[in-house]
């Protein structure tokens, strides 16, 4: 559906509803939207095309906004199909539009589309460069690695407006009310996470412009209480805390390390956690697990041993932290084993790989099934990481 972001800007961009996994891996009960946006000026720019699998719905919001006009230009931040999909189509369809992209996207280009021709096509944009259309002077700034090395983003300099490719996107189509941190948190932490470094470069730079608005390539337009917004990025890409409490992630195979993970949650909050949080590895999303051990400051991992190892859930729960660069916590170990106890060790050297992760003592052993006997063993661990 075509909307006016300002009387100049069209958003063009489509809602996807039925698409079941975002990158094959990430749940999307809501969809996801790709975002697109048409500057009409002397020079119309289009801002990023769509996804694939809605070329026909975005090719007729193309069509409507253009009111019958040529486009010049083709801006293109980010060249994942997300958001890429439709270059060639749309060239083949305007034989004069000129891409303008970084340096990198534009060597990426045909990668993506081996059959198309892109000779005197492209116009290699670098930092702080600008790009006059009339009323409207676009000005662009590199932000690789947020989250691809050929990212950049757009400033226009006439509606103050930030066009931030992936930066401030969200899981969730259009069409759906629901909360903006939640899914925005997930998403940064699954997709972003691992580049703190690098949204802090680019949040610097944003922080030399005058931004009244920001129009991400995923999620709702931004145009109200932007420090609100800004602030959960200068958060999250510093890895600090942004709820205090514990985050309780276990993998059980048969319940005894279930029961555990439930008297700790028990016990922690009879000692005063400000908020505990339980999720089950072998059923709960993973990726919402990943977003609460970043949201939260200390995080307890319980798992049961297997296969002199430690029980895979587990396992990927902690491969997908130190993907992310999960730092800057606390985090106390629960260990299950019914002969040979092994799963302590394995979490504890996954850990121990992880940027300024101190792990609490006394790490607590179960054997096969949670008894009285333990239970002092966990109010020590609990006592030690409420600390």
């Amino acid at each position: 559906m075509i909307s006016n972001v300002t009387p100049t800007i069209k958003y063009i961009g489509v809602d996807d509803t039925t698409l079941d996994l975002f990158e094959s891996q990430y749940i999307i009960p809501n969809g996801i939207s790709y975002n697109s946006y048409l500057i009409m000026d002397e020079k119309i720019a289009i801002m990023d095309t769509a996804d694939k699998r809605k070329s026909e719905e975005w090719f007729a919001n193309l069509e409507e906004g253009l009111e019958g006009r040529t486009p010049d230009y083709l801006i293109v931040q980010h060249m994942e199909p997300d958001h890429a999909g439709n270059i060639a189509t749309l060239l083949a369809e305007y034989p004069n539009l000129k891409i303008v992209a970084s340096a990198k996207a534009i060597q990426m280009l045909p990668q993506f589309f081996e059959e198309t021709n892109f000779e005197g096509r492209t116009v290699a944009v670098k930092e702080g460069e600008t790009l006059n259309l009339g009323g409207h002077t676009l000005q662009f700034f590199m932000a690789p690695m947020v989250h691809w090395p050929e990212v950049m983003v757009t400033y226009d300099q006439a509606d103050k407006i930030l066009f931030s490719a992936d930066g401030f996107g969200k899981f969730g189509a259009l069409s759906y009310e629901e909360d903006w941190a939640c899914e925005a948190r997930r998403y940064y932490f699954n997709i972003c996470g691992k580049y703190g470094a690098q949204v802090q470069a680019l949040l610097k730079k944003a922080a030399t412009l005058d931004i009244a608005c920001i129009c991400p390539l995923h999620g709702p337009i931004l145009q109200e209480n932007l420090d609100y917004y800004i602030g959960l990025y200068d958060t999250w890409s510093k890895y600090e805390v942004e709820t205090e409490g514990v985050f309780i992630a276990y993998a059980s195979i048969h319940g005894g390390t279930k029961k555990a993970a439930e008297k700790m949650a028990e016990i922690l909050r009879e000692k005063g956690a400000s908020k505990v949080s339980l999720a089950d590895l072998s059923r709960d999303d993973m990726a919402e697990a990943v977003e609460d051990a970043f949201r939260m400051g200390k995080l307890i991992v319980a798992a049961a041993s297997y296969d002199a190892d430690v029980f895979p859930p587990m396992h990927d729960f902690l491969h997908h932290l130190k993907l992310k660069a999960y730092q800057k916590r606390r985090v106390g170990v629960i260990e299950n084993g019914s002969w040979a106890p092994c799963a302590g060790r394995i979490m504890k050297g996954m850990l121990e790989e992880m940027k300024a992760i101190e792990i609490v003592e006394p790490m607590v052993t179960i054997r096969s099934a949670m008894k009285q006997g333990d239970i002092p063993a966990l109010e020590a661990l609990a006592e030690a990481i409420l600390r």
